[in-house]
C-alpha cells in the first residue's frame, strides 16, 4: 500500500506527516474527541473522507463556527426522522442551521402541538442514543429524482442545483457542485434509517450530539415566498455540552422577561393595535413621557452640536424616489402608491434624504454655510413582509432621528470624526458603552456611482473609525447603494448586539439631485453629503434601552421618578405637598393615596419598576423628613425634605442609574 503526504494545519502551526492510502481525516484527529469534521483545500469534509497526497488538513472543532453548524444541521436532521417516524405523512422542506440553532420545515396535515413537540423530542433522544452513522453518498440528478420522488420539496430543490440561495436555506440542500444524500446507517446492522437529500457535512453520528431541546413551531412560506404553501416550522438548538445548553436557556429566560413587548404591556407604555395594524405602534402616557424625554435630550445635544431642525411631509411624489435611485433600489421596501391629482403616484416616505437635499437646493448656498447640519424627527414607512415584524424593533412605521451634513470635500474627514465622535458620545448619556463598529462597503450588484468614488469614501471612513480606538469588523458588500457606512454595534446588558447609530458618506446623491455651493474662489462645487441616522429609530432605540434596563430606567428616563406611599390617610396631604414641590424642580411625582395597605402599595411600585419609594409615617411628619425606599428593598430613613429632593434632582441631571 502506498504513502501519501499531507499537512496538518493547526492555527499557525503546520504539521507534514506520511500516512498510509486510504487514512480518513478521523483517523488523523484520533486523539481529539472535540473535532468533528475537517477543512480540506478550504472545504468542509465529514471525518469518513480519505485524505489525498499533498492536502492540507485543518481540524473542525464542534465548537467552532463551522462545527456549531454542522452539529446544528445534524440534529435538524435527527429531528425530521423523528418527524417522518411520528408523522409518516410529512413531506420535508429545508432544515438549515441558524443563530444558536436550527429549524425544519414539514409539509404536515396539522400544526404541531406542545404534545407533538415532546414526543418528537423523545424519539430524537431515542435516535440519538443508538449511535446511527450519517453517511454521505454522491447521486445524480436522475437517481435523486427516483429515490426522492414522493418528496415534492426536494425535487423542486434538485431543480435548482447550483444557484441555490442562502438567504432561505436551500444551500444546504444543493449548494454544492454536486447531489448527495446523507443517509442514517444502524450503527450495528449498518441498515437504513432513514435518510436526506444534503449537502453536508455532518457529525460522525448521531451519537455526537451532545445536547439539543426542541423550543416551539410556528408557520412558514416555503422558501419564504408568500405565494408558496405554507409549511410547519420547528425551531431547535443544539450546544456542545449539557452546561452550554443550560446556560443558552437560561439566557433565553432572561431575554425573555426582558422582552420590551411584554413590559410595554406590564407598565403601560405602548401597544401595537390589531386595528392599526402589524408594526404601527401607539405610545401610551408612560411610554410618551420616556420617549419625549429621550427626544427632548437628543434636540439640546444636537442644538450645542450646531444642527439646524427641519421638517417634511409625511408623503411625497414618486418622481422625487425616481431622481434619488430609490425606486429603483428600494421599491419592494415601499409601500404601494396611491394614485391621486390625475393619477400622479404618491408614496409615503421610507425614507428623508431626498427631501432634505430639496431643502439643501431650495436657495444657492455659500462654502462659508458649510458644514450645513440638517436634522429632522422625521416619520418614515417601510412595507416589512408579516414575518419580520417584531415590536417596535421591526416596524413598519417608525421616527428616525434622521440628520443629514452637507460639506466640502476638504472637510469630509474631519465633519466624518466628529459626527462618530458625537454618536459615541450620546449613546453613552443614555448608559450604553460596549461598542464595537462595522464598516460595511460595495455591493458589487447593487451600487451606484464610480468604484474610484467608492474606493475614495470607503478608504475616509476606515481611518475615521480606526481613530475612536474600538474594534472595526468589515462587512463586505453591506453597504447600501449609494455608499459605504460605519455601523455602531452596542452590546446590551446580558451581552446582546444591537445595531444602533450608522454614518454614511455619499457622494452620489448629490450628484442626482445636482447640489451646488458656490466656493471662495466663484466657481461651483459638489458637496459631499453624509447621512447619519443616531438612535436609528425613536422606537427602536425605545426597545433596546426597555430591554438593556429590563423595563427599571434610571430616573432621568423613568415616567414616575418617585412615588409617595403614605403609611396611612394622615399622611396623604403631606406626601401632596412634597410632591408639589418636587414639580416645580422639574421632577415627575406622584402619590398613592388608594385604599390600598401600604405593603400592597410598594409591590405594586416594585413591579411599575419606580426608582424611588417616598415613604411617610408620623414620625417623619413631625420632623419634617421622609424615607427613602430603593429599588433593591434597601430604605434610607429620617432624610429632610430639602435634601431628599436635592437627592432626586441630583440623580436626575447626572443622569445614572440607581
Amino acid at each position: 500500500m502506498s504513502d501519501v503526504r499531507v499537512i496538518i494545519q493547526r492555527d499557525s502551526e503546520r504539521d507534514e506527516r506520511v500516512v498510509a492510502t486510504g487514512t480518513t481525516a478521523a483517523d488523523l484527529f484520533a486523539d481529539d474527541r472535540t473535532v468533528i469534521a475537517a477543512r480540506v483545500a478550504g472545504e468542509l469534509k465529514d471525518l469518513s473522507y480519505a485524505v489525498q497526497d499533498g492536502e492540507t488538513v485543518e481540524p473542525v472543532e464542534i465548537s467552532s463556527p463551522d462545527g456549531l453548524d454542522i452539529l446544528r444541521h445534524s440534529t435538524a436532521h435527527v429531528m425530521a426522522q423523528a418527524v417522518q417516524e411520528l408523522f409518516p405523512e410529512a413531506k420535508l422542506g429545508i432544515g438549515p442551521p441558524v443563530r444558536d440553532g436550527f429549524y425544519y420545515d414539514f409539509d404536515v396535515a396539522r400544526p404541531f402541538t406542545p404534545e407533538d413537540l415532546k414526543a418528537i423530542e423523545k424519539r430524537m433522544q431515542e435516535i440519538q442514543k443508538r449511535g446511527q452513522k450519517f453517511s454521505r453518498r454522491v447521486v445524480t440528478d436522475e437517481a435523486a429524482r427516483e429515490e426522492l420522488a414522493d418528496e415534492p420539496y426536494k425535487l423542486e430543490l434538485i431543480g435548482i442545483k447550483g444557484s441555490a440561495s442562502t438567504d432561505d436555506g436551500a444551500n444546504v440542500e444543493v449548494g454544492g457542485g454536486e447531489l448527495t444524500i446523507y443517509d442514517n446507517l444502524d450503527a450495528k446492522t449498518g441498515e437504513l434509517c432513514w435518510k436526506d437529500l444534503c449537502r453536508g457535512p455532518h457529525l460522525p453520528t448521531t451519537r455526537t450530539i451532545p445536547a439539543f431541546k426542541l423550543m416551539r413551531n410556528a408557520a412558514a412560506y416555503w422558501r419564504g415566498s408568500e405565494k408558496n404553501p405554507m409549511l410547519q416550522r420547528i425551531y431547535g438548538t443544539a450546544w456542545p455540552s449539557k452546561d452550554e445548553l443550560k446556560a443558552h436557556l437560561d439566557f433565553l429566560a432572561e431575554a425573555e422577561k426582558r422582552d420590551h413587548r411584554r413590559l410595554g404591556t406590564e407598565l403601560d407604555l405602548f401597544s401595537i393595535p390589531d386595528e392599526i395594524g402589524s408594526g404601527l405602534a401607539v405610545f401610551h402616557p408612560k411610554g410618551g413621557i420616556i420617549r419625549r424625554v429621550m427626544e427632548d435630550y437628543s434636540r439640546k445635544r444636537h442644538e450645542e452640536e450646531g444642527y439646524e431642525f427641519v421638517y417634511s411631509p409625511h408623503a411625497t411624489k414618486g418622481a422625487l424616489f425616481e431622481k434619488s435611485g430609490h425606486l429603483d433600489w428600494y421599491a419592494e421596501g415601499m409601500y404601494p402608491p396611491m394614485q391621486l391629482d390625475g393619477g400622479t403616484d404618491y408614496y409615503l416616505k421610507p425614507m428623508n434624504c431626498p427631501m432634505h437635499n430639496l431643502i439643501f437646493d431650495a436657495r444657492g448656498r455659500s462654502y462659508r454655510e458649510l458644514p450645513l447640519r440638517l436634522f429632522e424627527f422625521g416619520t418614515v414607512y417601510r412595507y416589512e413582509k408579516s414575518g419580520v415584524v417584531h415590536g417596535l424593533t421591526r416596524a413598519r412605521g417608525f421616527t428616525q432621528d434622521d440628520a443629514h451634513i452637507y460639506c466640502t470635500r476638504e472637510q469630509m474627514a474631519e465633519e466624518l470624526d466628529r459626527t462618530l465622535t458625537f454618536v459615541l458620545n450620546l449613546l453613552r448619556d443614555y448608559g450604553l458603552t460596549d461598542f464595537y463598529l462595522e464598516l460595511s462597503t460595495k455591493d458589487p450588484e447593487k451600487f451606484v456611482g464610480s468604484d474610484e468614488v467608492w474606493e475614495e469614501a470607503t478608504a475616509t471612513l476606515q481611518q475615521v473609525a480606526e481613530k475612536q480606538g474600538l474594534p472595526l469588523v468589515p462587512d463586505p458588500g453591506g453597504a447600501a447603494f449609494y455608499g459605504p457606512k460605519i455601523s455602531v454595534q452596542c452590546r446590551d446588558a446580558i451581552g446582546r448586539t444591537w445595531q444602533m447609530s450608522t454614518v454614511q458618506l455619499d457622494f452620489n446623491l448629490p450628484e442626482r439631485f445636482d447640489l451646488e455651493y458656490t466656493a471662495g474662489d466663484g466657481s461651483r462645487q459638489r458637496p459631499v453629503m453624509i447621512h447619519r441616522a443616531l438612535f436609528g429609530s425613536i422606537e427602536r432605540f425605545f426597545a433596546v434601552l426597555l430591554e438593556h434596563y429590563a423595563g427599571a430606567m434610571p430616573p432621568w428616563l423613568a415616567p414616575v421618578q418617585a412615588v409617595g406611599i403614605p403609611i396611612g390617610d394622615a399622611h396623604v396631604d403631606y406626601l401632596k405637598d412634597f410632591a408639589a414641590e418636587a414639580k416645580k424642580k422639574g421632577l415627575r411625582v406622584e402619590v398613592d393615596a388608594s385604599s390600598d395597605r401600604m405593603q400592597k402599595k410598594i409591590r405594586t411600585w416594585q413591579k411599575q419598576k419606580v426608582p424611588f419609594m417616598i415613604i411617610v409615617g408620623d414620625e417623619d411628619m413631625a420632623a419634617g423628613t421622609v424615607s427613602f425606599r430603593y429599588r433593591d428593598g434597601s430604605q434610607e430613613n429620617g432624610v429632610s425634605r430639602d435634601a431628599a429632593l436635592a437627592k432626586l434632582v441630583d440623580v436626575v441631571e447626572r443622569r445614572i442609574q440607581v
